[in-house]
């Protein structure tokens, strides 16, 4: 397994408020992105406690063999930062109303459990093709699915970024946790908006399914999104499935 972490400020930010990571232990990986809220500072400051806080916890982690206690783990966990973001935020002044939206992927070698929580994104390609597994969480989003506006106007609604949920804003918060397989020749793409409202689906999977090293994928993704306008904080972990050791600049396990 290969994976690789890229983040970049985009074009028209002056700061990156989104943080991530790939964290390797004899359990697997733990891939997070966390796209950070609140204006500068606060966001900086959620995403970064929220990696931080998960990063130590997956350190720790005791042997997790099954889907049952990667789900249980990453609830148990997500659950616990949140509460640490909420009281942060609630104790000063200047991260009042601070939040980060998670997504985060804990694979082992037999399967990969995904938490979602906001509108940070997690796509899979395999034999069936490229597809979003995650909802997102946001208002534009929850307008699609009840009928009420197309996809097509989704794109370019006024309240787009309007999320419905996030990390670190209220006491406790929901999560979406599914649990797939992940196997030989698929490949894991996790990101932030700033990618995925740049990129079209269609020019993600030209990308990833070029004969190209996964590093230079990740490179390319962050080019379009920045070709197309960058307006966003741009953040990516992309992970392949794959016994072929030509990368160099990836983890591998």
């Amino acid at each position: 397994m290969k994976a690789v972490f890229k983040t970049d400020r985009g074009k028209v930010r002056q700061h990156n408020e989104d943080n991530g990571g790939i964290f390797e232990t004899e359990n697997g990986f733990l891939c997070i992105v966390a796209d950070g809220m609140g204006g500068h500072r606060a966001g900086d400051v959620a995403s970064s406690m929220t990696l931080s806080y998960l990063k130590d916890s997956w350190s720790q982690a005791e042997k997790i063999s099954t889907p049952e206690l990667a789900e249980a783990w990453l609830k148990e966990h997500i659950q616990k930062v949140n509460k640490v973001l909420f009281d942060h935020a609630t104790t000063h002044e200047d991260c009042q109303g601070m939040g980060t939206t998670l997504v985060a992927a804990l694979c082992t070698d037999r399967f990969t459990t995904i938490a979602n929580i906001g509108d940070s994104r997690c796509y899979i390609y395999n034999e069936s093709g490229f597809k979003q597994l995650t909802e997102d969480h946001s208002l534009v989003n929850e307008l699609v699915r009840t009928g009420q506006i197309s996809r097509e106007d989704a794109m370019h609604h006024p309240r787009k970024n309007v999320l419905l949920r996030a990390l670190g804003t209220e006491p406790t918060v929901e999560m979406d946790i599914l649990t797939i397989v992940f196997e030989e020749g698929d490949s894991l793409l996790l990101c932030s908006d700033g990618l995925s409202n740049k990129v079209s689906e269609q020019d993600m999977q030209a990308v990833i399914t070029l004969n190209e090293s996964i590093e230079n994928q990740a490179e390319s993704l962050i080019s379009m999104a920045n070709d197309n306008g960058g307006e966003d904080n741009i953040t990516l972990v992309l992970l392949q499935y794959n016994s072929d050791e030509r990368e160099s600049g990836s983890l591998s396990c």
